[in-house]
């Protein structure tokens, strides 16, 4: 039987080795994923809590090389959305958020450190716009919600806004449709983190739009676009007969949602 002054030694060693093994885990990780320190850690929290608490299966892969830029949009359901969209990539996805959340302290300093992008709901928003434009030019992943806000009616899709068409347009990169399914929600921005759930996100192929491209004006095309991108996002849900209408420039995004 060992002294216990050894015992107490090898218990230290494996200690030790543990936290070397999680250092260099984190410093391969670090490399490998083009995100900061703090979103590293981030990624990291987000991917256990999405596959453990709410068993997050994603079907299809992000068929965009590395530098790519894209504009990725989705169904919307629940405030969390953008955490399953994030299990799919090791990039940073700049998601388009409603100003209001940014001035709250803890929120906004994690919006911030997600690199969202700031957005007016009821007006056109061109500085927002530009942002955005510019992430998706230089290879950056865009995320936009086509319905405006966070469906809680008993509609399949809302009627789609087409501001992802037009930055897709001018930042002549592709769309990427994706559909997710069983976002908790319970009618809060947060309370749905505590609520166990069953989420499948499906990724469909890159909608490549170069044969509209210098068309981004012509509102005809924009509508024409959305009603494609929706149609895309309704057949990944196995819906390809759904209809999607296109909303009008009175339509009042949902106040609870982004």
């Amino acid at each position: 039987m060992l002294p216990a002054a050894c015992v107490d030694l090898l218990a230290v060693l494996a200690l030790l080795a543990v936290v070397v093994s999680l250092v260099l885990w984190a410093v391969r990780v670090r490399r490998r994923f083009p995100l900061t320190l703090a979103q590293t850690f981030w990624y990291g929290v987000n991917y256990v809590i999405a596959r453990v608490l709410w068993r997050a299966q994603v079907r299809g892969t992000l068929a965009i090389p590395s530098g790519q830029g894209a504009v990725i949009i989705c169904n919307h359901r629940s405030s969390l959305d953008p955490s399953f969209i994030e299990i799919t990539t090791n990039r940073v996805v700049h998601w388009m958020v409603a100003k209001e959340f940014f001035p709250h302290w803890a929120m906004g300093r994690f919006l911030r450190m997600a690199e969202a992008i700031p957005v007016n709901r009821t007006a056109q928003d061109t500085q927002g716009t530009k942002m955005a434009i510019r992430y998706a030019q230089n290879g950056g992943i865009v995320g936009i919600f086509p319905e405006g806000g966070i469906n809680t009616t008993d509609q399949f899709l809302l009627p789609g806004r087409p501001g992802a068409a037009m930055i897709a347009l001018r930042a002549r990169v592709p769309v990427i449709p994706c559909y997710i399914e069983g976002s908790p929600y319970d009618g809060t921005p947060l309370g749905c983190l505590l609520m166990a759930a069953n989420v499948r996100v499906t990724l469909g192929e890159p909608i490549d739009l170069s044969e509209f491209y210098g068309r981004e004006d012509d509102r005809d095309v924009l509508q024409e676009i959305t009603k494609r991108l929706l149609s895309a996002i309704a057949s990944l849900a196995g819906q390809p007969d759904f209809q999607p209408e296109v909303a009008g420039r009175r339509h009042r995004t949902n106040r609870s949602g982004q």
